[in-house]
């Protein structure tokens, strides 16, 4: 069995940390709606790894 599977969503601080800022900044940046992929859940807050790296990533087209 493979164990090495990365989750599909991280924690707000796991978020941060890929970005290079700070918990708090990231917090702020989901109260803005500025964080890519991040979705309330109840109380907790998820963030989407798929949509974070293509955020990450950048356009994939040049504009014209």
């Amino acid at each position: 069995m493979n164990t090495d599977i990365e989750p599909a969503t991280l924690k707000i601080p796991e978020a941060a940390k890929l970005l290079g800022i700070g918990r708090q900044t990231a917090y702020e940046l989901v109260a803005r709606g500025q964080l890519p992929g991040a979705h309330r859940l109840g109380r907790r807050i998820v963030v989407s790894r798929k949509a974070l790296l293509d955020f990450l990533d950048g356009p994939t087209k040049l504009p014209v």
